[in-house]
C-alpha cells in the first residue's frame, strides 16, 4: 500500500547525534565515577527519555547527580554539535525529493530539534511540523506523539511511514500501528521486533515512499 504520510525520528535518523551526544555523556559520567565509553552509554540509552536515563545513572551511583550536571551537558553537547554535527548520509537527497507529507517526532525538546536540524541544513524541509514528546507530555515507546503527529499532517496511522533508530521509537510505530523502518547504518540490534524493515541507507527508502 502506498504512503501517504512519513513521520521522522531526529536523533539517529535525520542528523548524527547520536556518537557525539554520548561521547559527552560518557565522558561526564567518568568524570562522576562512573566508567563508560561512548559506545556503551549509546547502548544503554538510545532513544530514552533523559528522567529515565539519570535515574538509571543515579540509582547505579547510589546518589543525585549534581545540580549543575545536566546544564553543563546540555552546553557541552551543543558545543560539539556546533563543530561536528552532520546530517545522515542520504537524508537531504531523501526529503527534498519527497512530495508527500512528512514531519519530525521526537523524544527530545523542540528546542533541540530545531538546534540540530538548524546547524545540519535540514530545518526548512520541517518547519511548522516538529512535534515534541515535551509538548504532549508522552514519550516513545508510548505512540501518543507519533498518533499526535499523524494527525497534525492530516495522515491516517496506517496510511504513515515511521523511519526510527532506536528500540523506544520502534515501538512506539508499531504501537501506532504505522509501518516501521528501522535505519541500522551498521550493525542490526538484534532485539528489533519482526515486521520492522531493516534499511541501511537512506536511499533504500527513495522508492518506497515515493511510490
Amino acid at each position: 500500500m502506498p504512503f501517504s504520510g512519513v513521520i521522522f525520528d531526529c536523533d539517529g535518523t535525520l542528523v548524527d547525534t547520536e556518537p557525539l551526544a554520548n561521547d559527552v555523556f560518557a565522558t561526564m559520567l567518568c568524570a562522576e565515577g562512573l566508567p563508560m565509553t561512548g559506545h556503551e552509554a549509546m547502548a544503554r540509552f538510545k532513544g530514552k527519555k533523559w528522567a529515565t536515563c539519570l535515574a538509571e545513572v543515579e540509582a547505579e551511583l547510589g546518589r543525585k547527580l549534581p545540580d549543575g550536571f545536566m546544564p553543563e551537558l546540555h552546553e557541552r553537547t551543543s558545543e560539539a554539535y556546533r563543530g561536528r554535527l552532520k546530517p545522515i548520509p542520504g537524508i537531504i537527497d531523501l526529503v527534498s525529493s519527497l512530495e508527500i507529507p512528512m514531519c519530525v517526532a521526537s523524544n527530545g525538546t523542540r528546542k533541540q530539534v530545531e538546534f540540530s536540524l538548524s546547524l545540519t541544513g535540514l530545518l526548512p524541509y520541517f518547519t511548522g511540523r516538529i512535534f515534541s514528546s515535551y509538548d504532549v507530555g508522552v514519550w516513545k515507546p508510548e505512540p501518543d506523539l507519533f498518533l499526535h503527529a499523524a494527525r497534525a499532517i492530516g495522515v491516517a496511522p496506517v496510511e504513515c511511514a515511521v523511519v526510527e533508530d532506536s528500540l523506544p521509537g520502534i515501538e512506539a510505530g508499531i504501537r501506532a500501528g504505522m509501518r516501521v523502518f528501522a535505519y541500522q547504518p551498521t550493525m542490526m540490534d538484534e532485539r528489533i521486533p519482526g515486521g520492522v524493515t531493516v534499511i541501511q541507507d537512506m536511499s533504500e527508502l527513495h522508492a518506497v515512499l515515493k511510490g
